[in-house]
């Protein structure tokens, strides 16, 4: 942070000068130029710093996700959304999905869903997660099986 502050009074430095020779040669200019450069350097600049860091921040988590692997989770409370599924397994990696599952007939939840994370997270949220305690059941955290016809 202090390189952004020392990046951002010699930005208002610059444009104090660069603003001092523009404009016509009286006291009034003069002051104007230095407020100005010093509103550019003070204000604007740590806002453009803040959307590149929050650019930066969006582009690696995507990239935390650009591979994915799907982890079946069995035993979940019925009343349990996906919002707060989402929200436990995140505390342990990356989560790109969350699915649970519905009985057609009744709209009623099973109690499992599969839940789909990044890659380089998958086994590390297997070993943490599975036999833990999750609103007042025991989950059962496992790699999900792939869908096979017939």
């Amino acid at each position: 942070m202090k390189s952004f502050s020392l990046i951002n009074t010699l930005i208002a430095i610059a444009i104090s000068i660069i603003a001092y020779f523009a404009l016509p040669d009286d006291f009034a200019s003069v002051q104007l130029a230095f407020i100005f450069g010093l509103l550019i350097g003070a204000i604007a600049i740590p806002q453009v710093s803040k959307l590149i860091s929050e650019s930066k921040s969006v582009q690696s988590s995507s990239d935390d996700i650009s591979s994915t692997t799907t982890l079946y989770v069995g035993n979940l409370p019925y009343k349990v959304n996906e919002d707060a599924v989402a929200e436990y397994f995140s505390e342990f990696g990356t989560v790109a999905s969350v699915r649970l599952m519905k009985d057609r007939r009744t709209g009623k939840r099973k109690g499992y869903g599969f839940v789909e994370v990044a890659s380089k997270s998958a086994d590390k949220m297997i070993k943490k997660l599975n036999d833990t305690d999750f609103q007042e059941r025991t989950l059962k955290v496992r790699l999900a099986k792939d869908k096979t016809e017939g």
